[in-house]
């Protein structure tokens, strides 16, 4: 059975590692034998501008590299957030760092269902970043789920700050169903080589933060009919 295609964007602010997480994601499913595609678009993110990247995997010929709406729309930052707007459909999923973005408020009007991980608190005892947290964007438009994964704060308190773009490309493939987990761990060992070859300990720090994004995104996934805080909106 050919597996259908999915569509990916990331977005992020300059320097968040999105790129280097789309890059990964498709490397990984070519290596596979599956059909990706990667596009990355950012202008002068150094300046503090938004990164944004478009993946395209899955099993079927990838017909145009330009596509109108995505299956998986992940932000980093309200403003990448609000670029990626014009992306979302009914069957769009929102994954967002809650470290750094607010959850939605819950209103009247169905935007979807809203779900958040439940890592235990004490994992975050050391410190918290949500002093600091954005607004989350108004969505216009209705989409089918929304899940909140505090990567930077999970980066923060049990790996390395800089990891956290591990975390959510751990999590965003296992929401693809598409790539396995092994894969993705080769895909960015053979990114990191050079850097890898300097200081190993690099390599289990990696594949310590796609584990804990993988984990998470798999109890996500089930949090709709077992458990979790969920609000439908």
């Amino acid at each position: 059975m050919t597996l259908r295609n999915k569509r990916i964007v990331m977005g992020g602010e300059g320097g968040q590692g999105v790129q280097a997480a789309a890059d990964i994601l498709a490397q990984a499913v070519f290596e596979e034998g599956k059909e990706a595609l990667y596009i990355p678009n950012f202008g002068i993110e150094q300046r503090g501008g938004v990164s944004l990247a478009f993946v395209q995997i899955g099993g079927e010929p990838i017909g145009s590299p330009k596509f109108k709406y995505a299956h998986l729309i992940v932000a980093l930052s309200g403003r990448s957030l609000e670029r990626l707007q014009g992306y979302m459909s009914e069957e769009s999923i929102i994954l967002y760092d809650s470290s750094l973005l607010a959850p939605p408020q819950v209103s009247d009007e169905v935007i979807g269902w809203q779900c958040y991980d439940t890592i235990a608190p004490e994992a975050f005892a050391e410190r918290r970043l949500t002093d600091r947290r954005q607004s989350f964007p108004e969505i216009p438009r209705k989409v089918k789920y929304i899940f909140g994964l505090p990567a930077s704060e999970m980066a923060q308190n049990k790996l390395h700050p800089r990891v956290a773009n591990i975390i959510i490309l751990g999590a965003t493939a296992r929401f693809t169903e598409i790539v396995q987990l092994e894969s993705i761990k080769k895909a960015l060992e053979e990114r990191l080589a050079n850097k890898i070859k300097r200081d190993p300990a690099l390599k289990d720090l990696n594949y310590k933060a796609l584990e804990l994004g993988w984990e998470a995104a798999g109890r996500m996934i089930k949090i709709p009919v077992s458990t979790g805080k969920i609000f439908k909106r």
